[in-house]
């Protein structure tokens, strides 16, 4: 580009682009309003149903999120929120050394720059388990190829010759504290 185009160039795009007192002074634009719920929180009115899976057991999980089921695997997604539940043969006890030296150990080699913050036993409602928390990273978005930082609950439970995995996944910040409880106490065994 020569001297000559780059004036005229820089000429064009002073005339097109509005000055700041222009922009300012033609502000009768309305505000969208903001969500009300941030990306990545699950709504405190959100409704849930109960789902029964085909290998002998069931959870509360929201209402109207989409489903896709795989052999001993069903995953509900919402925007930035996923729930995966899947099952597979498990004849041992279920405790924290195994929690430790097993299930840890795989999340994190299946996961993106997983970072364990916490692997403890809990008591919930009808069941027992194990719970570990930690961060991730999302899978890329298959458009975008964007990631996000993820926070992570899974939940282990065993009981009727299985071991259910509930991996609860959300951008981290989200607010979902009551909601993941609710869902991770649901269990009932058929």
């Amino acid at each position: 580009m020569n001297k000559r185009h780059f004036i005229v160039l820089a000429t064009s795009l002073a005339l097109t682009i509005p000055s700041l007192s222009t922009v300012q002074a033609a502000g009768s634009e309305t505000a969208i309003t903001p969500e009300v719920n941030p990306p990545g929180d699950i709504p405190d009115s959100q409704v849930f149903i109960r789902f029964a899976s085909p290998d002998g057991f069931s959870f509360q999980v929201p209402e109207g999120w989409a489903r896709s089921d795989a052999a001993h695997q069903s995953t509900f997604n919402d925007k930035y929120n996923r729930i995966v539940i899947s099952t597979s043969d498990w004849t041992k006890p279920l405790d924290l050394a195994v929690a430790k030296d097993t299930l840890a150990p795989a999340i994190e080699k299946a996961g993106r720059a997983v970072k364990i913050l916490k692997i403890v036993p809990v008591k919930l409602k009808s069941s027992n388990a194990i719970r570990i928390i930690y961060e991730s990273n999302s899978e890329p978005n298959a458009v975008t190829n964007k990631q996000v930082r993820e926070e992570n609950e899974t939940f282990y439970y065993a009981g009727k010759g299985k071991l259910v995995r509930l991996d609860l996944s959300a951008p981290k910040g989200a607010d979902n504290v009551d909601q993941w409880k609710l869902i991770s106490s649901s269990l009932k065994w058929k």
